[in-house]
């Protein structure tokens, strides 16, 4: 199956390319009209949900790797069709336009695909709950990326399961979702639910899926495909800064224990015993792979996730300094200047680029 964009008005479409025995539904009816797909026992119809301001990269990993085992299979083993909350086109970062019909036009799909990113919480309202928890229900999967674990939890799909979502929002997500067991995981399964962090995550997360449907052979296909030859383990924490190839193994786990400890934050001798290794050690480990010292990483790792927090959240100063480690702001406030060359407050009142978020 193929995926067609047609361009109307500067806006880009998305279309599926139905079999013959399909009717295509014109441009100007399209948000008017219902999407009734045959359901298959050999066909797996995946209806897209997409949310305004959702990450491009997060809405080509949910549908390429269907499109890639149509392609590695020889056959339509996959076929989609992308909704939106409202009958209004949505934009994603990128500044691509994507319109279609609204989800509550979506009588049934056996799987139905969630990807949302910025502004998640306003655009999950209780008409699209409603539309989801519907859907849910007859759905083989719901699978929800990036933001998309949000609007499954807000709708119900998520009580008593495992989730994950971006680590930006797990803290949040899961003191909004108490009755959702969150965890830093790069992707979930919990029955017929599954969630993902992010863009990178989601590519081996539809593997896994293609894998339960297809079996591994095909799901293999699809990885080599893409030039993929390792396949993380979807439990591995997400962290804030990845280390990529510089660090080893005790690099590796003492930046763990960092990142897991930024509002209190460790001792070098306690990193280094759970890292089993001396200090002195610990502090070689850092200037070979790193080419910094173990204090001087922490700190960046504290005052990386300050920024994030003065230019992303509501969080007063004083709460974002105890959150990250500094038990005065005075200390604060010199060490942030120093780390972004601009104080925190002027930084919260000019935010910083969307490029940059």
């Amino acid at each position: 199956m193929k995926t067609s964009l047609f361009m109307v008005s500067g806006i880009v479409h998305p279309f599926l390319a139905f079999p013959p025995s399909l009717v295509w539904v014109s441009i100007n009816n399209l948000s008017k009209s219902e999407i009734i797909l045959p359901l298959s026992a050999n066909i797996t119809q995946a209806t897209v949900l997409v949310l305004d301001q959702c990450n491009t990269l997060s809405f080509a990993a949910a549908v390429d790797p269907m499109r890639a085992a149509n392609r590695q299979a020889g056959r339509t083993l996959f076929e989609w069709t992308f909704a939106t909350p409202t009958d209004a086109a949505i934009t994603l970062t990128s500044g691509l336009s994507v319109q279609a019909a609204p989800v509550a036009r979506v009588q049934r799909c056996d799987v139905l695909i969630v990807v949302a990113g910025f502004e998640v919480e306003a655009q999950t309202t209780p008409t699209l709950c409603a539309s989801l928890a519907r859907l849910g229900t007859t759905a083989r999967s719901v699978i929800g990326i990036d933001g998309g674990p949000w609007v499954m939890a807000q709708s119900g799909l998520l009580d008593g399961l495992s989730a994950t979502t971006h680590w930006e929002d797990l803290e949040k997500f899961s003191r909004h979702f108490p009755d959702v067991h969150t965890v830093n995981a790069r992707y979930q399964i919990a029955d017929a639910r599954m969630t993902s962090a992010g863009a990178a995550p989601t590519i081996d997360m539809m593997l896994a899926f293609i894998e339960t449907e297809h079996g591994a052979a095909l799901a293999g296909k699809v990885a080599a495909s893409f030039v993929l030859d390792h396949q993380p383990d979807p439990l591995r924490p997400q962290w804030r800064r990845p280390l990529g190839r510089l660090g080893s193994r005790v690099t590796t786990r003492a930046h763990e224990m960092m990142e897991n400890n930024l509002d209190q934050p460790l001792s070098l001798t306690q990193i280094a015993k759970s890292s089993g290794v001396s200090t002195r050690v610990l502090q070689s480990h850092f200037r070979t792979h790193l080419r910094t010292t173990a204090q001087a990483h922490y700190l960046i790792l504290r005052l990386t996730e300050a920024q994030r927090l003065v230019t992303q959240s509501h969080m007063s100063l004083h709460e974002i300094g105890l959150a990250t480690g500094f038990a005065s702001q005075s200390s604060f406030a010199r060490a942030y200047r120093r780390a972004h060359g601009a104080s925190a407050r002027v930084q919260r009142k000019t935010g910083l680029p969307r490029d940059q978020i």
